[in-house]
């Protein structure tokens, strides 16, 4: 029996310990199991998430006014913010930025595929104490664009309407419409830019405010006088707003570098519809700054405009004659900008100085309704203008201005006076003269979105007729509007 017991133990041993092995073997299998059910349910749900960071990411961006965000335009650290006005600055009174998002209340995201809109509205009343209708720049001959105090009396001035948004991750665009107290409508910019093009480069096409000189690729009601620099008037009639195509190339450096290009239709003043396929008009520029210490900094350029014209009529407001102008001309403009505000801080006290020059030389013929038929009408001038303006915030909201401008009427070579067809009393208006202008401002900024000015100004565009000039100016921002640039 004791044999019998012994044997059925030692069966009974032999048969349970793979028995056990097994439920263990089991046991772990089913813990290993578990654990990689763990690691892929972790691993789905961080890939959720990332998904869903990269969503928002690009929601964001696509958010993001288009004005305000093309990333090939980016200055270079060092000026970087200065370049961009803070919404409070003093020379840049208009800046609107976005509102917080509001919970419970849909996000930026579901409203990315509307344009931003913003509107600008202008007013002044002028006191003048010549008859505008005589107004001209003596020596020069007229652009025909916006030259002159304007009308006496009350005038509501240029309004600006905006759409600008974008487009894709690729491109932005902006459409700008300029309405005046006379009823019309013209288009003042209408464009489409890239966002995201490597190496610092940024394309842009359309019509756009041209970046030759200084104060020509502003927008007028971030100016710090009423009008625009005589100079301005005489050279673009206003300012210079090709059709064409604009590259520009942000170098990478610390300082802030930046060169460009600019072809075009060539029908903006001084050139003129001349119905050529190609290009009509070029230009090149050129723009270096920095920061000078922790309070100032400032940006200087130079760039070079040639257009050409095909029977450029004016009249001789003097002696009413029609005339015409063919032939090319070339532009250099030299432009600086200094900047100084304490400890960088542009909403206190702060100081502002800026200056052009233009050389401008045109040759080819002028036609003459009193000399018609003849075939010596060569014509050759030399002209130049100049302006110098500071502006000062003596205290928070309140900025003092003064500007001076210059014109030279230089020298001129006429075939129909030279060859003694017609004498110089036939060309009036382009007998030698060097229209001034001094003028000074006073303005007051409520908030960032309205300005009222007061300007006096003695303008000697002509001769033996001072004018004395008094304007109130409203300047109104509503709604989102881009930062201004330096």
């Amino acid at each position: 029996m004791l044999k019998h017991s012994v044997l059925a133990a030692a069966l009974a041993a032999a048969f349970a310990t793979p028995m056990a092995a097994s439920a263990a073997s089991a046991t772990e299998a089913k813990q290993l199991a578990e654990i990689h059910a763990q690691i892929k349910a972790m691993k789905a749900s961080y890939e959720a998430r990332l998904q869903a960071l990269e969503q928002r990411l690009r929601q964001a961006e696509a958010s993001v006014p288009a004005a305000a965000a093309p990333v090939a335009t980016t200055p270079a650290p060092a000026i970087a913010a200065t370049l961009q006005t803070p919404a409070a600055a003093p020379d840049a009174p208009f800046v609107a930025s976005a509102a917080a998002p509001v919970p419970g209340q849909p996000s930026a995201a579901s409203n990315i595929f509307n344009p931003n809109i913003s509107l600008i509205l202008g007013g002044t009343l002028s006191n003048l104490s010549h008859d505008t209708q005589q107004y001209r720049l003596q020596g020069f001959i007229p652009s025909g664009g916006e030259v002159g105090p304007g009308p006496r009396g009350f005038n509501l001035g240029e309004s600006e309407l905006t759409f600008a948004a974008n487009i894709d991750p690729d491109f932005a665009g902006q459409l700008t419409f300029s309405m005046t107290g006379e009823n019309t409508v013209s288009v003042e910019e209408a464009f489409v830019q890239t966002r995201a093009m490597s190496n610092g480069l940024n394309l842009k096409a359309g019509r756009f405010l041209s970046s030759v000189g200084y104060l020509n690729g502003q927008h007028s009601h971030t100016w710090d006088f009423v009008d625009a620099p005589l100079a301005y008037q005489a050279f673009f009639g206003g300012q210079y707003k090709p059709d064409g195509v604009q590259a520009k190339w942000l170098a990478p450096a610390d300082q802030f570098v930046e060169l460009g290009v600019e072809v075009g239709s060539g029908r903006a003043f001084p050139g003129n519809d001349r119905d050529k396929n190609g290009i009509g008009a070029a230009s090149v520029f050129a723009h270096v700054g920095d920061d000078i210490g922790d309070s100032s900094s400032y940006r200087a350029g130079l760039s070079y405009l040639h257009t050409g014209a095909q029977q450029r009529a004016y009249q001789d407001a003097i002696n009413q004659v029609n005339n015409a102008f063919s032939g090319k001309s070339s532009m250099w403009i030299a432009d600086a900008i200094y900047k100084w505000a304490p400890n960088g801080n542009p909403t206190g006290t702060n100081f502002k100085l800026q200056g052009e020059y233009f050389h401008v030389r045109e040759s080819g013929t002028l036609d003459s309704g009193a000399g018609s038929g003849v075939d010596n009408n060569y014509y050759r001038s030399a002209q130049s203008g100049w302006y110098l303006q500071g502006a000062y915030q003596f205290m928070p909201l309140w900025r003092a201005g003064l500007r001076y401008d210059r014109l030279s009427s230089g020298s001129r070579d006429l075939g129909l006076v030279d060859s003694g067809t017609l004498g110089m009393a036939a060309f009036p208006l382009l007998q030698a003269y060097a229209p001034s202008r001094v003028s000074l401002m006073f303005d007051y900024s409520p908030s960032e979105f309205s300005r009222l000015r007061l300007q006096l100004a003695r303008d000697k565009s002509r001769p033996g007729a001072a004018d004395n000039q008094i304007f109130l100016q409203y300047i109104m921002s509503l709604g989102t509007h881009a930062a201004h640039t330096f």
